[in-house]
């Protein structure tokens, strides 16, 4: 394969082995980034190199985005697989649990309870497509990334290649990830209910334990936040590294030390981006139509390829996030180790001296 023309995009990227500047990682047997590194300490930056990747590959993550990325969003956005009388009983019995532990059916929990239904129903019915497009997809802008950075355009044979060695490890990983997901939704569920109930029996307002509630949500949704970067991050380690599963998310939670916060930032970032896409074609496509509904015709196809693109620019920030952990523990290591060789010398020159 030969180097595109054109400068790298790397920014602040230093080459630790120079004699191995060429070597691609999955063509090595031990497939780990540290030939290449990349640290930012703000999303922002992350992002910044993000953009130059894509702009340094860009067919690559353009016909990913187009084979790959595209059909999941508008089957997510459309929710055609979904059968709404299934999410109604749904949403019903978590109304009638919510209830019964006390909560007060106010206009926020129904709603909760409804988009939570939703959720639970496209998740479960969209299932098959996520665990073979979309964690295909996954596993391909990753590749590309990591192409990227060795001066390499995406290679489809090799990559169909590579993909067949890998794709066992990365599927099982990607189980795991649904099961400690689907864990926490359930530890969360079961402590929201155990809250309102026992402050039901203790006799506190409606009113106060609806604050409860939400104070409940509020500290779930920072641990469950952490929760989805880790898990994040150890699909990354999946593709570039031979582990797999638990291996691979004990990788993750430990090469997240330190960066945490930028996790979170971009967490919260393409969140924000998806979510305020779903709303625009909940409103735009879903709800609201030009008299004939013309309005649907170029709107909902131009929305599928805005949440298409913000999936691409998470995946390809969580590659870029993985790099920027790599470095930051590498420093860390090696400044570790450099005190320690201070130390060492400074014992000795103290015991040199006292003898």
């Amino acid at each position: 394969m030969e180097s595109p023309k054109g400068p790298s995009p790397r920014l602040n990227t230093i080459a630790l082995h120079k004699e191995t500047l060429d070597l691609h990682p999955f063509e090595s047997d031990h497939a780990t980034r540290s030939d290449h590194v990349f640290q930012s300490n703000s999303a922002l930056e992350i992002l910044r190199e993000t953009i130059r990747i894509l702009r340094y590959n860009l067919s690559g993550f353009m016909a990913i985005g187009a084979l790959l990325i595209c059909p999941v969003s508008a089957v997510l956005l459309s929710n055609v697989l979904v059968d709404q009388s299934i999410v109604k009983r749904l949403a019903i019995r978590l109304l009638l649990v919510a209830k019964s532990s006390g909560l007060p059916l106010r206009p926020f929990v129904e709603h909760s309870c409804q988009k939570f239904s939703e959720t639970a129903i496209s998740t479960i019915m969209c299932f098959p497509l996520n665990i073979t497009l979309l964690l295909l997809s996954k596993a391909a802008v990753v590749y590309t990334v990591d192409c990227t950075y060795s001066r390499k355009t995406f290679d489809s044979s090799k990559f169909y290649v590579i993909i067949r060695k890998i794709w066992r490890r990365i599927v099982s990983t990607y189980l795991l990830v649904c099961t400690v997901i689907v864990g926490c939704l359930t530890l969360f569920l079961v402590s929201l209910a155990g809250v309102s109930c026992l402050l039901s029996v203790i006799g506190i307002s409606p009113d106060l334990i609806a604050c409860a509630g939400i104070i409940v949500g509020l500290l779930f949704s920072v641990l469950f936040a952490n929760a989805v970067i880790v898990c994040d991050l150890s699909m990354v380690i999946s593709v570039l590294e031979d582990v797999s599963g638990s291996e691979a998310v004990l990788r993750s939670s430990v090469l997240i030390r330190g960066q945490t916060q930028v996790g979170l930032m971009i967490f919260l970032g393409s969140t924000i981006g998806m979510a305020f896409i779903e709303g625009l074609f909940e409103h735009r496509v879903k709800t609201l139509s030009y008299g004939d509904g013309s309005s649907r015709i170029w709107e909902g196809p131009l929305l599928v390829v805005m949440y298409s693109f913000v999936v691409l620019i998470d995946f390809m920030m969580s590659a870029v996030f993985f790099f920027s952990c790599k470095s930051y523990s590498l420093e860390n290591a090696s400044n570790i180790e450099c005190q320690s060789v201070l130390e060492a010398v400074t014992v000795s020159r103290v015991a040199a001296d006292v003898q």
